[in-house]
């Protein structure tokens, strides 16, 4: 424990340099990550953990107050890293901040694909949670991303339809993309998966002809 960190903590023994706390915080939830990750909320042994980070176990609790909100917040850091990178881009396209935030979106999950494990515990150890972190990070993407979705609408570049249902088709599409590498291995590039993804979200599978024939027998 770093002599530094005892000098300056207060109140419930948290440390009062702001910098520091944050440092720490973020390198206990690194390593806290990764046990969750292999070993599972139930099974993670926070005494390795703290070894792992240089510390007494006890210093743990100076951060989080107990192993379940350590998992939270390593749950919640995962997701905050996932927004970050989709949200990462200079373009003011709307089509070119979909195209880079589904392709940012399965990148990060194939760099970090232990991070699937992490979901999957949440709702398996904390079936009382309302709602897991992951939909909730959702719901306020669907704040951002529905006024671009009625751009293209209203310049025509994209059909019409409750903006809603965009969501949730390709939240879906890419939840279940990131389940299926994770459980069965992806067997493609990801630049091919990313670019077989756009593919059939932008052009759909049918051709002009067989939509109007469609359109036909439905009349």
């Amino acid at each position: 424990m770093a002599t530094s960190e005892v000098k300056t903590s207060h109140g419930p023994g948290r440390p009062k340099d702001d910098a520091l706390a944050a440092r720490r915080r973020e390198e206990i939830l690194r390593h806290a990550i990764r046990h969750f990750a292999r070993d599972g909320f139930f099974d993670a042994d926070l005494d390795a953990v703290a070894a792992d980070v240089g510390c007494a176990k006890g210093t743990l609790y100076r951060y989080f107050e107990s192993k379940a909100e350590l998992f939270r917040e390593a749950v919640d850091l995962v997701m905050r890293e996932l927004l970050a990178a989709t949200s990462a881009s200079d373009s003011d396209d709307p089509l070119e901040l979909i195209e880079h935030a589904i392709r940012a979106y399965l990148g990060y999950f194939d760099q970090h694909p232990e991070y699937v494990e992490l979901l999957i515990q949440e709702r398996a150890a904390f079936r009382d949670r309302e709602k897991p972190t992951y939909f909730a990070y959702c719901e306020s993407g669907t704040q951002r991303w529905t006024p671009r979705h009625l751009a293209l609408m209203e310049a025509g570049r994209m059909r019409r339809v409750p903006v809603q249902r965009v969501h949730d088709v390709i939240g879906d599409l890419l939840y279940g993309t990131i389940f299926t590498n994770y459980f069965a291995g992806r067997r493609k590039s990801l630049d091919q998966q990313v670019e077989d993804v756009l593919d059939v979200l932008f052009h759909g599978l049918l051709t002009s002809e067989e939509m109007e024939r469609r359109k036909g027998k439905k009349g």
